[in-house]
């Protein structure tokens, strides 16, 4: 077997999530093709690439070796891609255009909206990907304009050098979802013990979130049982009653599901705004400003957190 750029793109996907089945999820493959498609990349090796352990996968010292060779050819692909693409639409169209990417966030569609009102012509496209660290690699290699994406706090994002960054928002607390039936679904807000025979349910494959999960339940004494799973699943399960999950505190008032505040807010993300150099970052910083403040009115529970807390975006300007 001859290697290609998809079986380099697969080395790198299971070194940067340390599994398998998170690497299926990011490369859109199922997790018995992935493993069919190591062993073949493996034996054309002629060595393991990966020492496959409980708790994840591991780079063997060749699996070390290739990766470092494998990263810049992947990179050096990806420029070459954005570039003719880059040039293609160029040459197709006189307008202007904006690629945004971001991850999940109930303010995209207030966003997209507002910016095709201010900036009529402009072909506005829109990638979301649960890793903000991908988003903002696409930025710094020119494949995104800006990148709307979140830092769980305790876990810093690495921003490639000469990216600019605005702040939306410097502490937004996480929420937390749970069934209509829960026990402590009756207070306005929820103490983290009344949570500690729960399972929790939290998606790895969001750069920070099981560490800064994991980090608040340590500093409680809390070690509650853990579920790995997608927002979908996760929704699915509380709603049900098999787990608590945190969520953002815009999400939208729900029949079959709780949404509270937790006492302190010790879980929280910093909201960020990060572009390339020469993008119109106060036209696209302003619009999602205000689709933010539009999505946190419409969620009473977090409107009224940030009144108590003064923040301006409680308030039209």
């Amino acid at each position: 077997m001859e290697l290609e750029v998809r079986h380099l793109r697969a080395l790198c996907a299971i070194a940067d999530t340390g599994s398998l089945h998170q690497a299926a999820r990011r490369l859109g493959v199922s997790q018995p093709s992935l493993t069919t498609q190591l062993q073949r990349i493996e034996k054309t090796m002629g060595a393991e690439l990966f020492r496959r352990e409980r708790t994840g996968c591991r780079p063997t010292l060749l699996g070390r070796a290739v990766l470092s060779r494998a990263r810049p050819l992947l990179d050096g692909m990806s420029a070459l891609v954005g570039a003719a693409m880059a040039e293609a639409e160029a040459a197709r169209a006189d307008s202007a255009r904006l690629r945004i990417g971001s991850t999940a966030s109930r303010v995209i569609g207030g966003w997209l909206r507002r910016l095709r009102v201010r900036l009529p012509g402009t072909d506005i496209s829109l990638r979301v990907d649960v890793s903000a660290r991908a988003l903002l690699r696409a930025v710094a290699a020119d494949r995104l304009d800006v990148a709307f994406v979140h830092e769980v706090e305790g876990c810093p994002l690495p921003v490639p050098d000469g990216l600019r960054q605005r702040v939306l928002l410097d502490r937004e607390p996480q929420f937390i979802s749970l069934s209509r039936d829960h026990p402590a679904a009756g207070s306005p807000v929820v103490d983290l013990d009344d949570l500690a025979t729960d399972r929790w349910m939290v998606d790895p494959s969001v750069d920070g979130e099981w560490d800064g999960v994991r980090r608040v339940l340590g500093a409680a004494g809390l070690d509650p049982p853990v579920l790995h799973g997608d927002y979908l699943t996760a929704a699915s399960l509380v709603v049900l009653g098999e787990a608590v999950a945190p969520c953002q505190p815009t999400s939208g008032p729900r029949d079959d599901m709780a949404i509270r505040p937790l006492r302190g807010d010790p879980l929280a993300v910093r909201l960020l705004l990060v572009s390339r150099p020469g993008a119109d970052m106060d036209t696209v910083y302003g619009e999602l400003e205000a689709a933010y403040r539009e999505a946190a009115r419409r969620a009473a529970d977090y409107h009224r957190w940030l009144l108590r807390h003064h923040s301006p975006l409680a308030h039209t300007p």
